[in-house]
């Protein structure tokens, strides 16, 4: 299977709360009204702007771990090598929310509107995760449709450059996704083109594949620590 999925920019603007949580904002606090215009201009640009686009390829796990080697700078042991071998089905994925809405986050500095340039850009990298939520949607429906989604299943993606995933596996990635039909490029350093894209792997298993403990040797040196909210929100999952 591979699928290349285009979205609405108003199915890939993100939530308010989490762009706030993403400008240091925790849930509930007041925001001030110069804020909240900040946010509701910066949406419009955005839905004006954004091509949200994803491509969407299965991989057997023989094929992963080839791209999942990469140049061979993963850390020793990692959450997605403990966790890949015991897959019911993978897919690599790569989304973009597009070229234009970078070109208006830049404009936003040049033409010295730094605020509005701060929130915009919050904005679209929100919308990039979101973006990718919505083809690991795309993936989880289709793995349901052909009956492949076993009882208590997971379906979560993980990332190049997060939890031991080193960065430069996104050669390996590209190789194979080839996200340049989308429009998304690799830059030498292994940052994509368009800066707001996101790339990576879904693993759909057993959801306690996915319950890892953060005793990783990388671990202590996380600042978000993330991947515990992913994990409290398996309780909560239920495939579609």
């Amino acid at each position: 299977m591979s699928d290349i999925i285009t979205f609405r920019a108003e199915e890939a603007a993100p939530e308010r709360e989490a762009v706030f949580r993403h400008q240091g904002i925790p849930s509930g606090r007041s925001v001030p009204a110069r804020t909240e215009e900040l946010f509701d201009q910066s949406v419009e640009i955005f839905i004006h702007s954004a091509a949200p686009s994803g491509v969407l390829a299965r991989i057997s796990q023989t094929e992963f771990a080839d791209v999942y080697r990469g140049e061979g700078m993963n850390e020793a042991r990692t959450p997605v090598a403990d966790i890949y071998e015991s897959a019911d089905d993978l897919a690599l994925f790569a989304v973009t929310v597009g070229a234009r809405v970078c070109q208006e986050i830049d404009a936003c500095f040049t033409s010295g509107d730094p605020a509005l340039g701060c929130m915009l850009d919050s904005v679209a990298s929100n919308a990039a995760d979101r973006t990718a939520e919505l083809v690991q949607r795309f993936f989880e429906t289709a793995l349901h449709v052909h009956k492949r989604l076993p009882p208590e299943s997971a379906v979560l993606r993980y990332s190049p450059g997060y939890c031991g995933w080193h960065i430069s596996g996104q050669r390996k990635l590209f190789d194979f996704l080839r996200p340049e039909r989308i429009g998304v490029s690799l830059r030498d350093s292994f940052l994509m083109e368009p800066l707001k894209s996101v790339s990576g792997v879904i693993i759909a298993g057993r959801k306690e594949i996915h319950d890892f403990a953060n005793t990783y040797d990388f671990c202590s040196r996380c600042e978000d620590q993330g991947c515990r909210e992913r994990i409290r929100a398996l309780d909560a999952y239920k495939p579609k």
